[in-house]
């Protein structure tokens, strides 16, 4: 008994490290502070309609006509929303939050301005829009679309 006991400890011992290193590698594979790589794209594309606006970053560098770069990056996601969905719109506010983490003190005021033109762009149905809510900037969206 007691060299099986022994023989259990040494096998625990032995493979509890091999475990723990391996799924510790897999859970930082994908971080968000990470660059995006390829297989990114790749999920982006299938969540997305039509595969538009794919790999691009919302805004780089100096933002255009002067403007700050929140107030450029909210007149690319009003663009985005209303030539495509709110979906898309999301995607993109995400994505750029993750590549310009300067600008995440103005995701949740972003968001709910995605909220409310969601709402107006399908002339006030608000289950419409906030059926394409999800958990970018803490709800903002949705609580932008009820409001």
């Amino acid at each position: 008994m007691k060299q099986l006991v022994r023989r259990i400890g040494q096998t625990v011992a032995l493979t509890l490290p091999v475990v723990l290193v391996t799924t510790g590698t897999l859970a930082v594979t994908r971080v968000p502070w990470a660059p995006p790589t390829a297989l990114d794209q790749q999920v982006v594309a299938a969540a997305s309609e039509d595969g538009a606006g794919i790999g691009r970053a919302a805004t780089t560098g100096k933002a255009p006509d002067g403007l700050a770069p929140q107030d450029a990056l909210r007149v690319v996601l009003l663009d985005e929303l209303r030539a495509h969905n709110p979906g898309s719109a999301l995607d993109l506010l995400e994505r750029s939050m993750r590549e310009q983490p300067a600008l995440t003190p103005y995701c949740s005021s972003l968001a709910t301005e995605l909220g409310k033109a969601a709402v107006r762009k399908y002339q006030g149905d608000v289950q419409r829009a906030r059926s394409f809510a999800r958990p970018v900037c803490d709800g903002s969206f949705a609580a932008g679309a009820a409001s």
